[in-house]
């Protein structure tokens, strides 16, 4: 509180008034605060002290720690004990946000609400923060590396069939002789290291096309924001064909033969506990990809 007061005041006079102790007091308690932490909190300017690279790095600590008191004392004053529960949820970055979307969706539900935080990063960076809990589960596109040290827990959702989607007048050029009239089409590709560009250039070769690689990029959404500005041929799940074809004013082109892509819960538990995790799992498994 002696240093958070300082540092919001910029003078020990000040935070002395506000506390209403005097500014020995305060002094001393900062000092113990700097001998603890090892290095110099403060900058003296005139009259004033500015904060020290650490003691930025303290005050933001310092925040967090009252905003967590306040949600703390607002919770206990709260006439319905436990509101909200937090979910974190990691988002493998190349998974479609309406898949994210349709998964996340059953754990806020009225009986039980729960406020959802998404983080969307590689792979193996979400698995970094659901090691030290920070995130209570990762939805991925593929399991847990063999030989990463984590421990975690792969649990298979289910697959969808993947298939090109275009603007109408794009499809209407290709749609003929799918899929061989795609060589040389401008397509929209996810980035190379992605588990479904693999698949999308085997599939290529399979085929005898070379397409003209318009955009490539690891958001999907991205993707399909280009492909609605009619910027080339995109792939997306089939499950979400409908969706897609709305929201991007898009028409589907054909199933892409032999591809699909598979989804994971992955926790750090073998059995899954949490409510809002065993619900975002049942409605994967029995609705949206069953």
């Amino acid at each position: 509180m002696y240093f958070w007061t300082v540092a919001r005041e910029g003078s020990i006079a000040r935070a002395s008034e506000i506390l209403h102790l005097t500014p020995q007091t305060i002094s001393g308690q900062l000092k113990l605060l700097e001998e603890s932490v090892g290095e110099a909190l403060f900058h003296r300017t005139g009259r004033n002290l500015t904060l020290t690279e650490t003691g930025h790095t303290v005050r933001q600590y310092a925040d967090e720690i009252f905003s967590l008191g306040a949600e703390l004392t607002q919770r206990i004053r709260s006439k319905t004990p436990g509101l909200p529960e937090t979910l974190n949820v990691g988002v493998v970055n190349t998974i479609a946000k309406l898949i994210t979307y349709r998964m996340v969706q059953p754990a806020m539900t009225d009986e039980n609400p729960v406020k959802v935080i998404c983080i969307e990063g590689p792979l193996e960076t979400l698995l970094g923060e659901l090691a030290v809990h920070h995130l209570d589960l990762v939805i991925s596109d593929r399991p847990v590396p063999t030989g990463l040290n984590v421990k975690a827990y792969s649990h298979p959702l289910g697959t969808s069939e993947v298939a090109f989607f275009g603007r109408d007048e794009l499809v209407a050029r290709f749609k003929a002789d799918f899929p061989g009239a795609l060589d040389g089409a401008p397509v929209l590709l996810p980035a190379s290291h992605t588990v479904l560009r693999r698949k999308l250039d085997e599939w290529f070769d399979r085929n005898g096309v070379v397409p003209s690689i318009a955009v490539e990029c690891d958001d999907s959404a991205l993707l399909k924001a280009f492909g609605e500005a009619g910027k080339g041929l995109f792939p997306a799940p089939a499950v979400i064909a409908k969706e897609v074809t709305e929201m991007y004013r898009c028409e589907l082109l054909g199933l892409i033969d032999g591809i699909t892509e598979s989804y994971y819960a992955i926790s750090p538990e073998r059995k899954l506990k949490h409510p809002a995790v065993t619900a975002i799992t049942r409605m994967a498994r029995d609705e949206l990809l069953g």
